[in-house]
């Protein structure tokens, strides 16, 4: 019996529910974090039958509500923050951006007779959700025009090899952590910082705080939070009105005349990317920037979007699409693990940075906020929040550069 659309929404917002009050309550299960929780019950749903294949419902989640999370996130996006990041995490942020930039080219030119002409787009797509988190994977892929089959099969094997690093990156430390400064000493990053205040080490550069510390504590997505109905309102508007500006613009210039560099240029800029620049602009404008709720609903409709990762995660579709797509997907986050833990040693960093800054690419805010937690590094939740958005804000930027750069060399 084919289910309504409104039982579908009510079944992928019970998994967001779920996802949260998992994390929040069964500490077993919060080390995967909020994220892959929604993920896998996503995935479960859809894998087992009880979800359908396709949906009006997914495009709404898909296109809107996406799109909203985006402008929503971007807003609480304030650049002048980087700086609370400290070099440490910004410098393992950049390493693991360049690992899966380098990872993505390298293999456009070893998959490109089995993709052909669709290895530059995946390269693109790989490299806006390895650099920011599955959100910029459908801004990327749809901007490239990525063929849905592909697509889905990416899409499948992506949410299946994010899962599988996050469990890595969280095992890792305790493995090869005595290879690697401690975090919170000095020598423990490229910028020399001292001791972080209130905060041991141990030898697998675990950070144990001087008191116990509760999810409630630690998460900011557990945290109570005052938001009135006009600030709601507020938010719901300025973020509905960054999205209907950026289709009038990319509208608007999609009419222009004339065969230009320029404008041939300007037409081919896709929406995704006015509402990222108009976002973050609006973010640092005084009369709009952070304004309340912007975190929060950000972060619940990002979650709706992770139940449709996994939703989306058939396995039929990744044998359907063949093994290439898999195995590109799998040779980036190869590279961009090596890349991470090898450079990353070189350069004196230390684990927990080394693993956060990986995740906050790989996985966005979420994964990083999931890494520190289930580590115990309270002291990285924000500076993992801070680069996540980084990513989020430059995905999208540099998965249509490499897509363009690649392009050109293949």
């Amino acid at each position: 019996m084919a289910l309504a659309p409104v039982t579908i929404a009510a079944l992928i917002t019970l998994c967001a529910f779920l996802a949260f009050w998992l994390e929040s309550r069964v500490p077993a299960i919060s080390k995967m974090g909020s994220s892959l929780i929604a993920l896998v019950l996503g995935a479960a749903l859809s894998n087992t039958g009880v979800l359908p294949a396709e949906s009006p419902v997914y495009d709404v989640i898909a296109g809107p509500v996406t799109l909203l999370a985006i402008a929503w996130l971007l807003l609480a996006v304030n650049l002048r923050d980087l700086k609370l990041a400290g070099g440490r995490m910004l410098g393992a942020f950049g390493i693991a951006v360049l690992g899966t930039v380098l990872g993505a080219f390298f293999g456009a030119f070893v998959f490109a007779d089995a993709l052909g002409d669709d290895a530059w787009r995946l390269a693109g797509t790989l490299t806006g959700t390895y650099s920011g988190g599955s959100l910029n994977f459908t801004a990327v892929g749809r901007a490239v025009e990525l063929p849905a089959a592909i697509f889905l099969g990416a899409n499948a094997s992506d949410a299946m090899l994010t899962g599988l690093w996050l469990g890595v990156t969280i095992l890792l430390p305790g493995v090869i952590g005595r290879f690697y400064p401690a975090y919170g000493t000095r020598g423990g990053g490229a910028d020399g910082e001292g001791p972080v205040a209130g905060v041991a080490t141990s030898t697998d550069g675990e950070v144990e705080p001087s008191s116990p510390a509760t999810p409630a504590n630690d998460h900011p997505f557990f945290r109570q939070a005052s938001l009135s109905a006009l600030d709601l309102a507020r938010t719901c508007a300025l973020g509905i009105a960054l999205l209907a500006l950026a289709e009038i613009i990319t509208g608007g210039l999609a009419a222009l005349e004339g065969d230009g560099r320029l404008v041939t240029l300007l037409r081919s800029v896709p929406s995704v990317l006015w509402l990222t620049t108009l976002a973050l602009v609006a973010g640092h404008v005084p009369a709009t920037r952070r304004p309340p709720g912007a975190m929060v609903l950000g972060s619940f409709a990002l979650h709706l979007f992770f139940v449709l990762i996994g939703v989306w995660s058939r396995f039929t579709d990744i044998v359907e699409v063949g093994p290439a797509v898999f195995l590109y997907t799998l040779l980036v986050i190869a590279v961009h693990g090596a890349f991470v833990f090898g450079v990353g040693r070189l350069v004196r960093l230390d684990i927990a940075s080394l693993a956060v800054g990986s995740q906050a690419a790989v996985g966005g805010p979420a994964s990083a906020v999931a890494i520190a937690v289930a580590r115990r590094w309270p002291a990285l939740v924000l500076p993992g929040i801070v680069v996540g958005l980084l990513g989020y804000a430059a995905g999208t930027y540099l998965g249509l550069a490499v897509a363009a750069l690649t392009r050109v060399s293949l």
